[in-house]
């Protein structure tokens, strides 16, 4: 039961975490890095369109 908590606390934050980068970039990608059903790591890669 508390393993339970405890992993819906962090994709609770990993995805918290992941709408703040996505509002933050206007061109780029955000990955998320799994192991063992937990978020251990947040990519974000950002673009920049030369124009």
């Amino acid at each position: 039961m508390e393993k339970d908590l405890k992993d819906k606390s962090n994709i609770d934050a990993a995805l918290a975490k992941a709408k703040e980068i996505i509002s933050q970039i206007k061109y780029g990608s955000v990955s998320l890095v799994v192991q063992d059903g937990i978020v251990v790591q947040i990519e974000s890669n950002e673009k920049f369109r030369l124009k």
